[in-house]
């Protein structure tokens, strides 16, 4: 690292002042540390390629961590989740590792630090200590219960972990300093009771170490030599030192944390609580809705790994927390779309057209690019015929000079095909257009050499043949949040925010060749964005998500406002 001219971030300055001042590199060890009580979400994701890219750029190990010590809200569901959002990123760990794994080792240390006077059992109620611990500027006083001797201390732990007591009865605490001004350090909470079944070690265990406890000690066991957290754990750092400082072996390293601002995203919630909240409560249809901020959920809406780790470095590092327009990720998301997805057409909202001097029962199939961007130009076959789907918004009766499209009077390029010129519609009882009719122009065809080819026209439009259109579910997502950051008034809910329109589900025609596609592939509806085939497709029924317009209309409303 230190050889790349590069501006490093603080992180990395961290790391490399570490290493000057005689750390070894092949010391360096990172870890992900995720709890399994729910699925990842996008500011996981800029954790995740923290941690892995320092793993990459320094050729060190990076483990794959689960902070499983709450049993009662981990589920074996959120660990295979995290897993596969990991993989999926783009990203190899070198441990799976598990805080449960540590379990007997950190009662071991526990005995010691209470046969050090440095730990007892309190068994006050959880009000009863709310109260004695104080304010930020009013000191706590000591628990009845700080000066229980050793032996007793002994037995209630022993007692506890053995299930003969019930949940809330006594607690394990540090013994530490009531009047610190870092209230966590004021005699915090190691160990509680949980009668719950845990999904690693069964009911092994009538107790559960903190995370604070847990954490810095895994850290150690894995000889981690940097702990990256968010910035809401920097009042916990001292408390991770004071419970490496009981533990440690000076011969092995001594991991350090150190803080990073956590990256909030405009128009969403990234709060595991508030995630699970609305899965819960039914405003969307699971933790992979891709409304959701979650990874899984971004995934099924036709993300890339590779737009989400652009995204991530693009907002890089920093020391204060941020609200992050999601029209960036957006952008990232277009970008590498634009690259690596095949130009097809469908019509979303269709209006028939016919041309009225085409052949009848006559079929083409004209020959069309399938992305401009690609080095090796590749072409597919698409069926012409005489009525095809064109969106209605491509079509005005009356229309000004500015506008492009097809009007009465007018020509216009179909894509691929034809020079078009509109003659006449067909209206229901109501006026609403139900054809229109038009003429083409039989040796305009594009690519076909003519001189009428390469005439120029000022608009050219989509369009899908009727007797080859294949119909199609299309699922139009917007934001979830109609405000930017729903969860920045504690007064308000933030499900007062959520957008009633955040999800359209509509029928649209799309040409033959996506009969064959797939869970998971993505193309660029031509005009209209990029789009997804959902996992609910069916070999009867395709079913799309549409990922991201071709350009940000939200900024441009916003601007309106």
């Amino acid at each position: 690292m230190s050889t790349k001219e590069k501006s490093l971030n603080f992180i990395e300055q961290i790391i490399e002042e570490d290493l000057k001042n005689g750390l070894s590199q092949d010391k360096l060890r990172f870890r992900f540390p995720p709890e399994p009580n729910g699925y990842l979400h996008i500011g996981h994701a800029s954790s995740i390629c923290l941690n892995f890219g320092l793993g990459l750029d320094y050729q060190a190990p990076v483990n794959l961590r689960f902070d499983d010590t709450n049993p009662a809200k981990e589920e074996q569901e959120y660990v295979d989740a995290i897993k596969k959002d990991v993989q999926w990123l783009g990203y190899e760990w070198a441990e799976e590792c598990y805080a449960s794994d540590y379990f007997q080792q950190l009662y071991d240390w526990t005995i010691e630090l209470i046969k050090k006077g440095k730990a007892y059992v309190d068994s006050q109620s959880s009000e009863e200590m709310a109260k004695q611990k104080g304010t930020p500027t009013q000191p706590g006083v000591d628990s009845p219960y700080r000066n229980r001797s050793v032996e007793e201390n002994l037995d209630l732990f022993e007692r506890m972990k053995n299930g003969e007591f019930e949940e809330g009865t006594h607690i394990l605490r540090a013994k530490i300093d009531m009047t610190s001004t870092n209230m966590l350090m004021r005699d915090p909470i190691m160990y509680r009771i949980l009668h719950k079944h845990h999904h690693r070690t069964g009911d092994k265990w009538c107790i559960y170490p903190m995370y604070d406890w847990a954490h810095g000690e895994s850290d150690y066991m894995e000889q981690i030599s940097h702990s990256f957290c968010t910035l809401e754990f920097l009042p916990h750092r001292e408390l991770y030192d004071w419970f490496l400082d009981q533990i440690i072996d000076t011969t092995l390293v001594r991991p350090k944390q150190r803080e990073f601002a956590r990256r909030n995203l405009s128009h969403t919630v990234v709060s595991k609580r508030k995630l699970l909240q609305l899965v819960q409560e039914g405003h969307v249809n699971g933790w992979d809705d891709p409304r959701m901020s979650t990874i899984s959920g971004m995934r099924r809406r036709g993300y890339t790994p590779v737009a989400i780790r652009n995204f991530a470095d693009t907002i890089g590092i920093a020391k204060r927390d941020n609200l992050i327009d999601v029209s960036l990720l957006e952008f990232c998301v277009r970008e590498d779309l634009n690259k690596t997805t095949s130009r097809v057409m469908a019509v979303l909202d269709p209006v028939k057209l016919v041309i009225t001097n085409y052949p009848e029962g006559k079929e083409e199939w004209l020959e069309a690019e399938n992305n401009p961007e690609e080095e090796v130009m590749t072409y597919r076959k698409v069926p012409f015929s005489k009525e095809l789907y064109i969106e209605r918004e491509d079509f005005l009766e009356e229309a000004n000079s500015k506008f492009f499209r097809l009007t009465l009077g007018k020509e216009v390029r179909l894509k691929n095909a034809y020079i078009i010129k509109g003659e006449s519609v067909v209206k229901d009882a109501d006026g609403n257009i139900t054809e229109i009719h038009a003429t083409y122009d039989e040796d305009s065809r594009s690519g076909s050499g003519t001189e009428a080819s390469q005439r120029k026209v000022k608009g050219t439009i989509h369009w899908v043949s009727i007797p080859h259109a294949i119909a199609a579910e299309v699922r139009i997502y917007d934001r979830l949040f109609s405000h930017e950051n729903p969860d920045g008034n504690k007064d308000i809910n933030f499900k007062e925010f959520l957008n009633p329109n955040s999800l359209e589900i509509i029928t649209g025609y799309v040409e033959p060749s996506l009969k064959s596609a797939v869970d998971g592939d993505r193309f660029q509806f031509q005009r209209l964005g990029y789009f997804c085939v959902d996992r609910d497709t069916t070999a009867e029924k395709l079913v799309f998500n549409k990922t991201v317009g071709l350009r940000d209309t939200w900024a441009k409303l916003e601007n309106k406002e």
